[in-house]
Formats: C-alpha cells, structure tokens, sequence
C-alpha cells in the first residue's frame, strides 16, 4: 500500500507542480531514489531554492480543492486505508506544517553570484547559446508524501504567496544578469540552412515551401508574394504560416493559376536581414469536372448563432397576435408579423429573429425586407411574385432554445395585359452556363388564359442595361432553352413570357444574374489574387523535354437531348502529360461512318459541350478527342445512338382525387401521383363550385406530394376539385373531378394554419401532425430540438435521462402540449436492428455476442497496442519486467452510448496508468438504484472484455442503474472505478446520433494538440456524416464553448491548432447525421497546452541508397515502454507496405514502396510514458518531393542546365549542344549516334568546355545517312546523365529542308536579292501600293512585274531609290485580284517575290480599302429637297464592300418607302420623305470596312431641322404649283389645211388641279361658240374645237387659252382654208418641182 501510494505522490507532484523558471527549464528540480532493499523509503531530493520552492507548493496544495473525477473515484478516498496508514499521515501532517513554518522565516534564497560561482557557471551545463548556470546543492532529506494535504491557513498562504513572488523575481533577475553578460558574443547573423525550393503544381492542389534559419537572436521570418507581405488574415484558410524550432514553413492550400508568382523568405534580427526565394508554377488543367453543387433555393439547413450568456438564465418566449394564411395578388406589397414577447427582458440578450420559406432561410433583399423593432417582428415582401408562394416560418432564437410560427402564403395572379393571355410563368433560373450558352429553365404557369399555351419567349438583358432582346423567334413549348449569342465575358438576367392563341402574357421575374464563361473560368475567377504582377517567374525546375499526347477521354454520355440541343458531359484522360488539354467534338449520322468535328476551329475547354443546329429526327452518335501542343489524341468510346427529339414525355394526370374536410374556409386535398412521369416539378390543384362551371386555381406555385391543403373557401359550398402534373415537357391533362363536398370544418379543428406541405429536404405533400427536423445544432443547446409541423409550443429546455426529454407532435390535438419522447419499443430508430435478433448494429460498429450477458463494441480506431484475443494461438509474451510491474489504476469517464428497454452499452476512458503492461481487458460490475438507494454489485460478465465498450443486457425497462469498471494487465486487476452516474434504462428514440465515445488527445504541444475518438454507438434515424469538436479553458463558463471546425469532419480525428501556451483546456465532440447534431461526448479532462521538455518531434528522413521513412525518438522510455504506430490515428492494417524498427529509444517507419497508398497522418505514441508522441503528415506534394529526393539519392545524375538541342547556322550548318550545371575538369563526354560513338574527324566536329559546361558538335551539311537517334552521355564521378535528341522521320526531314533553304539564302543574298518580299500598303488616296525592298542592286539590275504571269509594261525604267520597288494600282476591285510577281535578275542571279492576292488575301485587302475609304467621309451634311430632306456624304472613292448603316438616335434605319439611303457616284446619302418633328434627333452613318464601324454623325434638331424643315416646305409648294398648274397636254397640230365645206374637229387634253377655265382665242381674240364653231369642255379633260362648215373665212391663227390659280398656258394652231381648185393647182406646182 506504501509503495503503490508513494508511486501514485510521485506521480502528482510532476503533474501538479508547474514548471520553475530555472536558466535550465530541462533540468530536473528533484529526483526520486528508491532503496531496493527496504522497498518501504523513498527520497525526494531538491536542489538548493528549488527543495525550498517545492515546500511553498506542497503546502499550498491544500488550498487546491479536488478534482471532480477524484471525489468520485474510491481510490482518492482515505476510508478504506488500514488505521496504522491513517497513523502514518497524521504524523506527517505534523512534520509537514514544522517544515513549511521552518522554509517560511529560516531559508535563505540565492539572492546572486559571487566570482567563484561565476567561474564555475562557465565550466557547467550550456545555457541559451551553449552554456547553463544553475546552483545545485548536495542536499537530500527523506519526506512521506500524503496524497491531499492539509489546509493552511489564510496567513499561511498569504505569506507563501509572497514569498514565491519575492523567489520567481530574483530568479528572473539573476537570469536577465548572465544574459546580459554573454549576450554580445551570442549575437549571429541569420543564416539559411536549408532554403526554400520551387514547385511546380495543378490547380487545386496544395504546395509547402520550407526552409530552415539560424541565427541569434532568433530571427523572425516574414514571407512574401512578389514583394508584398502575406497577410494570412485577408484571406482565411488560403494561407498557413507556421515556425517551429528554427524550421518555418509557407502552406498554400487550394492553389489556383493566381498564386504563380515568386516568394521570399524574409528572416531579421538584429544584426541584419537575409532573404532566399522560390518560386511557384500552377499549371491550368481544364479537364477537370466542376465541383458539384446545389442549385439555389432547393435545400439547405437552418443555421443558428451562438448566445453567449448566463448559463443559469433562462428565457421564455411567447409568440402573440401571429399572422394567419394570407392571399395577395402580384405586384403588391404583402406584411407579415408577429409579437414576440420574451421574459426575462434583458437589453444585452436580444432574440434572433429567422424568416424561412418552404424550409429555406430568407435574408434582406430587395424583394424582401425584416424588421424586429424588440417586440413587433414583420417580414415585407416588397413586390409580391408567385415565387413568393409557401410556407413562411418565423423563428425565434434565444440562448434557451427556439419558439416558431408558421402560415401559408398565397400568391394570385395579376391581370393580363390582355384579356384571355396566359399568365406569367416562374422560378426562371439558368440550368447550365458556357461561353457559348446558357440554358435557361422555367415552370410554367397555373392559368393558361382558356386558351392552350403554344409556347415560351426567352428574353435577356445584359447586367448594367435595361434594352431586354428577345432570344427565340417562335415560341417554344419545352420549359428549357438554350440561349446562344451571348457576349463571352458578360453576365445576363433572363426572363419568360408564354403566348397562346390570345396574346403573350406579362414577363415573369427576372433571374439571378449568370456570366457567359466556361466553368472552369468562372471558378477560377472567384479568387482574389493577393498582389499584383510584378517581376518574371524563374523556375528552376526543368519541364519535360517531350510533350505527351493525351489519351481517350472516359464515360462520354449524353446528359440531356431535345429536338433544339443535345449536351455531352465525359470524364479526362488519364494519361495527359504536364500541362493542360481541351478537346473536340465529333459527331456521326445513323448510317453513316463519315464523322465530323462540331468545333474545328476553337477546341473546348471544360468536358462538357452542348451541341446545336441537329437535325430533328436523325439519329447521332458522339465521341471526343483530346488535343494538347503535343498533337491530338485517340477519339473515345463512341456514344450510342441518339435520336434529336424531346425525351420527356408529358406526365399523365393524376388519381383518385379524393377531398376532405379540414376547417371552414378550407379543405384537404389529396391525390394517386402520375404514373410512369419524369422529372416531375409538382402539381396545380383546382377548385369550382358544384355547378357552377368555373375552375379557379388553389395554388399558382407548383407543390409535390399527393396532398395539399386548398384555403380561402366559402362556408357552406360545395366544392370538387381537379389536379395536373407539370414537368418540363408540359401540363398533364386534368384528373377526374373529385366528387362534390360541402365546406365544413372537420371535428377535432383540422390542421392549423402553420401545418402545410413541406417545401424542404422530405416533401410528402401535406405536413403530417408529427415531429420533423429542420434546422441546425447550435452550440448552446446539448441536443437537437425538433421543429414540429404545427403551431404547438413544446417545452425545450428539459431532456430525457441519458439523452434528454424531447417534443413530439400530440395525435389528435392542435393545441399546446408538452410532449415526452416514450420509450416504446417500436419507436425504435428503423436504422437500429435488435441487436438480440441480428447480433448487428447497422449503421454503426459491428457488435459480437462473446457472452451470454452482454456484446462487446469494437474499437474503430487504435493509437495503442492491440489487446490479445484469447482465442489466438500461442501464449503473448510481453518484454516487460515483472518486479516493475503494478496492477493499472481504475478508469474513468463511464458514459452510456445507447440505451434500449432492456440494454445498455458503456463506454468508458482509460486508466491513466497502464502499470507498465499492456492493458488485457476490462470487467464491468452493475447495481440497481431503488429509492435512491444503491443495491448490490452485479458482475456482467466472466471473461474479460478487450474493447472499452461494452453492452449490458438483460436490464430492467426504467430502472435506474450505476456501473464500475475495472482494468486489468499482466499484474492482475486494478481497483475498480468511482460508481458511475446514475443511469436510467429507456428507449432512445431521438433521430439524432449519440454521443461519440473513448475521446483521447495526444501530442500535447504549447499551441497544438490531437483528439482522437470512436463512433457513436447509437447512430440515430441516419448514420453518421460527421463530427463537430468543440474547446473551451478549462475555468471558462459552459456557454463558452466554440466549434472547433466550422465545417462536420468525416475523420475521427482533429489536430487543434492555435492553442495559447500555458492555459489549460478542455474539449468534448459532437456527432452529426441527416437529422442534425447529437449529444456532446464526456469532456477531456484538462490539458494544458505546453510542450514538455525534452519533447522530438517525428522527423522524414531519405538515406544514400534512397530508402523513406519516418523516425521518431524517445528519451523517457520506461521498462514495458513500447511504440505504436498507425495511420490516421488508426491501426495500420496493411503491414506490407511499412516496415517498422525499433533499436532503443529510437523507431524507424520504414516505406517498402511509397505511393498514394501511403498518403496520409502517420503516428507514433510511446506507452507507458507521459503522452510522448509525435505525427508526421505526407500529402501528394509531399509525396512527390519524397519520391524525387529518393530517385535522387539512388541515382545521382549530372545536373544540366539545357537538354540536348539542335539549331541552324547562316550557312546551313548543324549544330548539337547542350550545357551542365558544372563539369569537373575530369568529366568525360562522348557523343552517340544510332548506338556508335562518334569521333572529333573532317564531318564531326566536338568541342567540350568544362568551366562553362558547354558540350557541342557542329556538322557542315545533313546527308540522308544522318538520319537517327544523337546521344551526349556525360559522366562525372558517380554521376551520370545523358540526353538524347531524335531525329528521324518528319523532324529530320524538316530540319534537313530547313538547313538547305538556310545554305539556299545564303547563296541568294550573294546576288540582287529581296530583303523584305513583295507586301501590300493602301494609300490615304485609296489606292494600293504593292512595295518591296531590295539589296545589292546595280545598274544593271533590271526589275519586271508580272500579273497572273502576264508582264506589266512601263514606259520609265524603275529606279531604286532607297532600295525600294513600288507599282501603284489605281481605283482597286475585284478586277484587280490576282497573283502578283516581282523579278530581280543580272549576271549575278536571279530573285522574285510573289504576292498572291487572292481569297483571304484579297478580303484582307479589301477591307483596308474599305477602311481608308471609310476615314476619307467627310461630314454629313443637310440638303432640303421637294420631297424632303436629305443627308449625304461624300468618300474618295466607293466601292460595294464598303457597308453603309444609317441610325437614328442609335437605332438602325431599316428602308422604308419614306426613309431611303443609297449611293450616287462618291455621294452617300439618306433620303427623309415628308419629314416630322419625331424625325428631329442624331443620325450616323457608319461605314463598315468588315472589321468595324466609322461613324459620322450630323445633329438634325433645332434650327438646323427648322431651316431644312422651311426650305423642303418652300421646294414642295413650287413642286406642288409646277405639278398643278393649267396646260395643254397635247392633241392639237400645229397647222391644220382644210378644204372648203368640210368640217373640222379638234381634240386636246388639258390638265390642271383645280379644273382650269378653257377659251379659245382667232387671231388673239377670244371666239364664242355657235352653230358655225362649237366649242366643249367635258370631264374637266377634254377640250374640243368644231367648225361644221369651213370656210375661207375660217383661216386664221387659232389658240386655246387655260387658265387657273397655279398659272396660264396657251396652245396655237394654224388653220389654212382652201378650195378644190387650189388643192389640184398646188399638186401639179408640187410635180413640177420635182421634176
């Protein structure tokens, strides 16, 4: 008993004595001696101020009340100790207050040095820069440690406390003085050990930058980005910096193409600054498929803050004056609110109010706006769409817990704009974004307007605008489309509209806004570069010499198919080189083997492509290529027929539409779901009143499920209902009507207002009246509430025992209630299988039946040694000491895991003390507790229990039980455990897991420590996802804990960084499934975060012949100490892939054959020590960096600077060279070609130069012969390298070609010969000059030039003036295009040029004509015409490809009848007929070359379009009194002969608006008509002249005169009267004439 309590003081002196601030921390202030003889005396020996500092402790520790831990466990009680031990402390209590009265007032501290200690420092121990002071002195004295000691007294204390002050403060001096003194010569300046090295990674792979200083004082290294600080803070978990002993590292996580740049560590003190730099590539790999992710709006959890806070204060809530279900219409404004009184009423602890939507939390925007003034808490919905329909949610959150009201909104539809029109669609959002296009997708709306929809018009606007274009030509009927045309780069809002037959209906609500860029870009862009650009990046790694051509892309398939597009998604290649690929598509029709590349020209980026412009009703097959610089590669697998047409079906109508009653406004609706439909959206009910023929709609947003609660009814009516399914493809045909029902309220109140159909994770239609999940665990509450679907107010501030009591929905009440979880067996979570039956937990560790009272719990997860199986073979033999071996101390922490009527299951922590043998198993004794009164211990089981969890069986339902346990190892069994806590044995029916188990911390650092634990043994509804941990000190209040990782961990294990050295904490783990996060774990027990003395941290080491592994040493083994190794804090399993060695106090891990199996946290703990252990974590970079440094240390090579390369000389000559870093003057080279050396001779010429280390070979000329593989080999020592160049095939050919056309240039330039070939300039005339330049000319040099092989003939002979040869051509077109060539020849040779301006060549130039043609416009200018005004400019020279558009005020003038433009000679103009005030703005004319637009621009407004306006006015009246003037039109001669007696009628035409007055006129006198001269004006047109009976007298010059307002005109004739006589004499005069 005196042994084993003097073990157990020892052991609490070093754990509660805090470390004393001595110059040599490490040194031991006290020692034990044990005298093996006796066995029964030990010695504590102090030294010198240290025997007396541990007296100040001692007695103080009185004052230390006991840990909770300890007055429950039996072992720290003084009852069951024999009465001579209880003798044996009292005497020491005595001797214990003389030797703290003597310390007190009779010691003597060390108050300093004299010159002989002084010398004597010199000679001891190293301090700080090699050299320790520190006073020792020879005193022993024995001491009886009690295990609690006595209480002082208040004085006692107080002078104790001083006097340890007054001790801490001259030591703290004395050290400052011999710091001082040594200081000077200390001081180094700071020095790179090992600098940083470059890297070259992926995106999205993490990279380390290490290196190692020294220096004193310590240097402080700061690590920069092109000259500018990283600052870890502007960027949260970018950045990790860390420094530890002198080794400092730079980690960057989640690299993206931004973080190239080049890096400098910075490291100071005070003698000076160093610097050494790096640099990082992160190369772009696009092949990679996007992360996936959610679409807005379809799921997520509540998130709750944390109150901080009272503990002890507990707040009420009440929610009053609730809003009910409300109805507004689109376009309005709609209030929601509350009264939320909460008691007590404390200023700095105010609720957190939460609005929720259809399980969706809202946050303030412009469509919604939430106001808590501290009572009155409203949400306002701004502008009222029918996305704003469902089910609103108002939470109140308080540090006690969370009260809510929920109602239903709805949402009608406006007024169409248009009667009969359909109504807007919703919930308009982009399903997939490209660079090419968006797809944007929509749901159509509950009302068609009496008219079938014929389809859907797509409308975008371009974000900053407000000019929407329309996107389809004709409606389209699938509620997808994919919208191209779009602006790369540029991000776009959309909105829908649907038309029938009737008109179009009112835009539905804009979507969020979405860029048109590859995924991969918008990703990338989401980073913030930290700094800019400034300065090259040098890469010291070399890249491969040869690219690789990427191989077949993997799982190409069609993802989606219509008739308007279809989309391709496929995996990358596996094998793609070192740098980045894209891709083409193909495509092949059904009968045919002719396949086609979709994107010849632009090769995608991201793997997946959308594929337009198929023709409807073919069938295609796909495949992909990847392409790289390297070339492309083998197409992929090619995909199965697809036929271009619309894959989804439109759904069938619903079932057996069946009503009921609910209350009196309202009424339940449920329904059979569509058979056989895909991807189905929801349902639109419809009510009518019997009889009355008119269907209104019960809801405008569709809802899933097969129930729905339809509100707003009359009392009283008779109502039957119908229901459609919707998909993308369309409306389903109505349901059967339901059979009429009269709006009654149902018996029992039916479903309150804030029942409704779940909108959120599980629809199920109408919210049944029982308990859901929604929401997420808060840090303040021990477990997880439920949100219940009714508006009942359940009491959340009491648990169940074991777990907590939790609210459930009542069966048959709406009203409040209090409800407590029961502990019934078929309550049991469906994810938990009796274990009596199946012996099998199914969601969490597998449980055997190994005895017949209860089943062991595995252990997932081990950092010790594996307890043996009894049923192994062979006895376990232990390399451990029996004399030093001792029974383990009792464990600890028991805490119950899972509860069911009958059993339970324990877990519990292990002994502290392992009694220097491994730990064998575990016995568990249970009692009952009746009456609070304990019963008799009961053993639960024989045999020994090798897992620290455990299932007990057989137990009583709602019996109260305790539990102990006790530990056994090689020495026999340890005292058992303090009893448990009091348990009760119910059923836990909670859905969320229990409490993680077995939690353990290792590697205790001054900022750091590890936490290590098992899985819940109760799962909960759901199994595990993850894991919470959360810390707090240790003397920190309850409400203080804070989440360790904000995100739920997969792993059972978690490294806590940022630990404050010196402060004691505590931690405790939370499991989380679907339903949301369980009950906490037992606590930790304290840990104070320091790093003990003495610690080594694991180490990576790669020796000479390139072997990896970890090594790890221990100074402080014990006896039975042995190391654990494992991976990922668990067993390693797969022992091939590992060898461990251990010799002494020192392991090795070693790697048999590292690869990505080997990638993880590797670990080491050494037993039966004071938690000596270490970790080292290998990622895939730190791998890589492992794999190269072993390669190599295995093999050495030459390092070069420049791989073997090829280049031409002037004359054509070959030249081989490559460069090494350094060669020793004894390095040797040889040279290879096709497996033969070659020699230094006549064709090869070798030259080697070892100071630069540059190797070359020069050939004159390459024969076919040459052809072939060229080798350097280079050794040097150990050494070696060689590089290769291959030169065969096409590569030698071109290379031969090139060598020859370099040996043919220079032979050319030997004669007259073109120093810059034949080229093409447009002068600002808008011609063309074709030029060359020209050298090593002379007189006799003559010059032709020839069009399509036909001489072009001059009349001068060309000079060559500055070497230059130039031919005009004037007034350039199409007629000009051809092949034109220059010669140069005379006695010295021959040279041309050819300059073929044909096709692009000819575009090209035709375009810069069009462009100087476009610059030589001059203003437009304003001309007043008759019919209007015009606008014209004036160019050098036009020609049709020179484009012209004319707009108004920024629009495009289309030509109409009344707005004309056109061309006339070099004249441009536009022609405005009848112009109007709206005609009065800017108009530009922009000349389009093909390339862009020359805008002129002539402002028409203001006086300048009066002045126009009043002259085209003036011009128009003139044309008017020309055009309507009175004249003749024609009809009479000029002279009329007559004979006598005959009559003589005349006939003209006379024109005039108004109708000109007629008057004929003989011999300018007017005549007026008569028998004899009958004069007629008819139809306002016709003027005749008659004389019935000529005669003589009617000779004479006749006019007729019209006349109106516009003016007057005349027509004359001759009229020449004669007898028959004189007709026959003037015939015979004429024959006489002839004759």
């Amino acid at each position: 008993g005196r042994h084993y309590f003097c073990t157990e003081l020892w052991s609490r002196v070093c754990n509660l004595l805090p470390p004393i601030a001595f110059p040599d921390t490490s040194h031991r202030a006290f020692s034990l001696i044990h005298t093996t003889k006796s066995r029964k005396t030990f010695d504590i020996r102090f030294h010198t101020a240290e025997r007396e500092q541990f007296g100040l402790y001692v007695a103080s520790m009185s004052s230390v009340s006991v840990p909770f831990y300890q007055k429950h466990h039996k072992h720290y009680d003084r009852d069951y100790r024999s009465s001579q031990l209880h003798s044996t402390m009292q005497d020491y209590r005595l001797q214990e207050k003389r030797n703290i009265t003597t310390h007190s007032h009779g010691s003597e501290h060390v108050s300093g040095f004299t010159h002989t200690q002084d010398e004597k420092l010199k000679h001891s121990e190293g301090y700080i820069g090699g050299e320790s002071h520190f006073v020792q002195k020879n005193i022993s004295e024995e001491h009886n440690v009690e295990r609690i000691a006595s209480h002082t007294s208040r004085k006692v204390a107080i002078r104790e406390s001083a006097e340890r002050i007054s001790l801490n403060k001259k030591i703290h001096e004395t050290q400052e003085f011999h710091k001082r003194l040594k200081e000077d010569s200390l001081l180094r300046l700071p020095e790179f050990i090992i600098k940083p090295r470059s890297h070259t990674v992926w995106e999205k792979q993490n990279v380390k930058l290490h290196c190692t200083v020294s220096g004193w004082p310590e240097p402080r290294v700061t690590w920069y980005k092109n000259n500018v600080p990283i600052n870890v803070y502007t960027d949260p978990g970018k950045y990790v910096i860390d420094s530890k002993y002198g080794l400092h590292s730079l980690e960057i996580n989640n690299c993206n193409f931004d973080d190239t740049a080049q890096y400098r560590a910075s490291a100071m003190n005070a003698k000076g600054e160093l610097s050494a730099f790096a640099s990082i590539v992160v190369k772009r790999f696009k092949a990679e498929l996007d992360d996936f992710s959610f679409h807005l709006g379809r799921f997520s959890l509540p998130s709750y803050d944390f109150f901080p806070g009272d503990s002890h204060v507990k707040f009420d809530v009440h929610i009053v004056e609730k809003f009910s279900v409300s109805f507004g219409k689109e376009g309005e404004t709609m209030s929601l609110g509350c009264t939320v009184v909460v008691h007590p009423n404390l200023k700095r602890f105010q609720p957190e109010i939460q609005w929720w939507r259809d399980g969706i939390q809202l946050h303030p925007s412009k469509w919604a706006q939430m106001h808590f003034s501290g009572e009155c808490a409203t949400l306002t919905l701004t502008h009222l769409n029918k996305e704003d329909e469902g089910l609103y949610t108002m939470r109140v959150l308080t540090k006690s817990g969370y009260e809510l009201h929920s109602a239903y909104v709805f949402v009608r539809d406006s007024e169409a704009e248009v009667a009969g029109a359909p109504t807007a669609p919703l919930d308009v959002y982009c399903l997939d974004a490209n660079k090419d296009y968006v797809i944007v997708s929509w749901k159509q709306p509950a009302v068609d307007g009496g008219s079938p929809i014929l389809g859907y018009f797509v409308d975008r606007c371009e974000v900053g605008t407000s000019h929407w274009v329309q996107c389809n030509d004709t409606p389209v009927k699938f509620a997808r489309l994919p919208v191209t045309g779009l602006v790369e780069g540029r991000s776009y809002i959309f909105r829908v509209r649907a038309v029938n037959n009737v008109g179009i209906s009112r835009p539905s609500r804009v979507s969020d806004p979405v860029a048109a860029l590859d995924p991969s870009d918008r990703d990338r862009l989401k980073g913030i570069p930290l700094a800019p650009w400034t300065g090259q990046i040098i890469v010291t790694e070399e890249e491969p010499a040869e690219g690789v051509v990427p191989g077949q892309p993997t799982e190409l398939t069609v993802t989606e198919a219509t008739k308007n597009y279809v989309v391709l998604s496929w995996k990358p290649p596996g094998q793609r080189g070192h740098e980045g690929i894209m891709y083409y598509v193909e495509k092949c029709v059904a009968g045919t083997e002719d396949w086609q590349r979709v994107n010849p020209e632009i090769p995608v980026k991201s793997p997946r492509f959308a594929l337009f412009d198929l023709a409807e009703g073919k069938s295609y097959r796909f495949r992909v290529r990847s392409t790289n610089s390297a070339g492309i590669g083998e197409p992929s697998e090619a995909t199965e027929f697809t036929e271009v047409t619309d894959k989804l079906d439109v759904p069938k109508a619903p079932g057996h539409i069946v009503p009921s009653r609910n209350t009196d406004t309202s009424m339940v609706v449920s329904w059979e779901e569509s058979k056989d439909t895909k991807e189905l959206v929801g349902y639109y009910i419809e009510g009518s009143i019997s009889g009355s023929g008119k269907w209104d709609p019960c809801n405008n947003k569709p809802v899933k499920g097969k129930r729905f609660i339809c509100h707003g009814l009359p009392t009283g009516e008779s109502y039957k209902f119908r229901v459609r399914a919707v998909n993308a493809a369309g409306l389903s045909e109505f349901s059967q009507e339901s059979e009429a029902l009269e709006v009654l309220a149902a018996l029992g109140g039916g479903v309150p207002d804030g029942v409704f159909p779940e909108q959120s994770g599980n629809i199920d239609g109408l919210t049944e009246r029982r308990a859901r999940w929604d929401g997420k665990h808060e840090a303040s509450q021990p477990a997880r509430d439920t949100l219940l679907s009714c508006d009942a107010v359940f009491n959340r501030h009491q648990l169940p025992t074991g777990y907590g009591s939790l609210p459930h929905s009542a069966p048959d009440t709406s009203k409040e209630v209090n409800a407590k979880w029961t502990s019934k067996t078929n309550q049991r979570s469906s994810k938990v299988q009796d274990i009596h039956e199946e012996g099998i937990h199914e969601m969490g560790p597998k449980i055997q039946d190994k005895h017949e009272k209860g089943l062991k719990v595995p252990d997932m997860h081990k950092i010790g040694s594996k307890v043996p199986d009894e049923n192994e073979k062979g006895p376990k033999v232990q390399d451990v000491h029996m004399e030093n071996l001792a029974a383990p101390t009792p464990p600890c922490g028991i805490t119950v895991l899972e509860s069911v009527h009958d059993s339970m299951v324990l877990g519990w922590k292990q002994p502290r003390s392992h009694g220097g043998s491994d730990i064998t198993g575990y016995f568990v004794d249970y009692r009952e507790i009746i009456n609070d009164k304990p019963g008799k211990w009961n053993e639960a089981h024989i045999k020994a229990i090798s897992e620290r969890a455990y299932r007990i069986n057989d137990l009583k339902e709602n019996m109260t039980y305790q539990f102990q346990v006790r530990a056994a190892n090689m020495a026999g069994v340890g005292l058992p455990s303090s009893p448990s806590d009091k348990f009760k044995c119910e059923e836990w029916t909670i859905a969320v897991p229990g409490p993680p188990h077995d939690l353990m911390h290792t590697e205790v650092r001054k900022n750091s420590v590890v936490l290590t634990w098992k899985a819940p043994v109760y799962t909960g509804r759901n199994e595990v996802t993850g894991y919470y941990a959360d810390i707090r000190e240790t003397n920190a209040k309850e409400e203080q804990w804070s989440s360790i990782n904000e995100k739920a961990t997969s792993k059972r294990f978690v490294k806590v960084q940022g630990l404050k050295e010196g402060v004691s904490y505590v931690f405790r783990v939370r499991a989380v499934n679907m339903a949301g996060v369980g009950k906490p774990s037992d606590l930790t027990e304290p840990i104070t975060a320091e790093t003990s003395p003495g610690t080594k941290e694991m180490v990576i080491d790669v020796d000479d012949d390139g072997v990896i592994s970890l090594i790890f040493e221990c100074t402080d083994m014990a006896g039975g100490s042995k190391f654990i190794w494992s991976k990922n804090y668990e067993e390693l399993i797969d022992s091939s892939r590992v060898t461990a060695e251990t010799k002494g106090g020192k392991t090795r891990l070693i790697f048999n054959d590292p690869g990505k199996e080997d990638l993880g946290v590797y670990s080491c703990v050494v037993t039966d020590t004071d938690g000596v252990s270490s970790s080292y974590a290998i990622d895939e970079a730190e791998l890589l960096r492992l794999l190269e440094l072993s390669h190599e240390h295995k093999f050495p090579v030459v390092p070069l600077k420049s791989e073997l390369a090829v280049e031409l000389l002037d004359k054509g000559q070959v030249r081989f060279w490559l460069e090494a870093e350094h060669l020793s003057p004894n390095a040797q080279c040889k040279f290879v070609f096709n497996d033969k050396e070659i020699k230094n001779d006549e064709k090869y010429k070798i030259k080697v130069d070892h100071k630069t280390g540059l190797v070359e070979m020069t050939m004159e000329k390459l024969e076919d012969l040459d052809e072939g593989t060229f080798t350097v080999q280079l050794q040097d020592g150990k050494a070696s390298n060689q590089s290769s160049l291959v030169m065969i095939g096409d590569v030698f050919k071109n290379l031969q070609k090139e060598a020859e056309f370099q040996r043919g240039e220079w032979l050319r330039k030997q004669g007259p010969h073109f120093v810059e070939y034949l080229a093409w300039e447009v002068t600002s005339e808008c011609n063309v000059l074709l030029k060359c330049k020209v050298a090593n000319i002379k007189k006799e040099t003559s010059i032709i030039w020839y069009k399509d092989d036909r001489e072009i003939m001059f009349d001068e002979k060309h000079d060559f003036k500055d070497g230059v040869c130039t031919l005009l051509v004037q007034q350039f077109s199409k007629k000009d295009a051809g092949v034109y060539e220059i010669v140069l020849k005379d006695d010295r040779g021959r040279d041309s040029s050819m300059l073929r301006l044909l096709e692009k060549a000819f575009s090209d130039l035709i375009t810069e004509v069009c462009r100087m043609a476009a610059l030589t416009a001059t203003q437009v200018k304003v001309q007043s015409t008759e019919h209007g005004i015009r606008l014209y400019s004036f160019v050098s020279y036009y020609l049709e490809d020179l484009k012209i558009i004319w707009h108004h005020n920024d629009t495009k003038l289309a030509s109409t009848d009344r707005v004309k433009s056109g061309v006339t000679g070099e004249q441009i103009w536009l022609q405005i007929n009848e112009p109007t005030q709206k005609d009065q703005g800017k108009y530009t004319m922009e000349l389009f070359d093909g390339k862009e637009g020359h805008k002129k621009s002539v402002e028409l407004s203001g006086s300048v379009f009066d002045e126009a306006f009043a002259e085209f006015q003036r011009l128009k009246q003139a044309a008017i009194a020309e055009k309507n003037r009175a004249r003749v039109i024609g009809g009479l001669p000029d002279v009329v002969t007559i004979q006598e007696r005959k009559s003589l009628n005349l006939t003209c035409n006379v024109w005039g608006d108004p109708v000109p007055a007629v008057s004929w006129l003989k011999n300018e006198k007017e005549l007026l008509g008569d028998d004899h001269l009958i004069l007629k004006f008819e139809s306002g047109k016709f003027a005749s002249f008659t004389i019935t009976d000529v005669r003589t007298t009617d000779s004479g010059k006749y006019s007729i005169l019209v006349k109106n307002k516009y003016g007057t005109e005349t027509g004359d004739f001759t009229v020449s009267v004669f007898l028959p006589e004189e007709e026959e004499q003037v015939v015979t005069e004429k024959a006489t004439k002839k004759k």
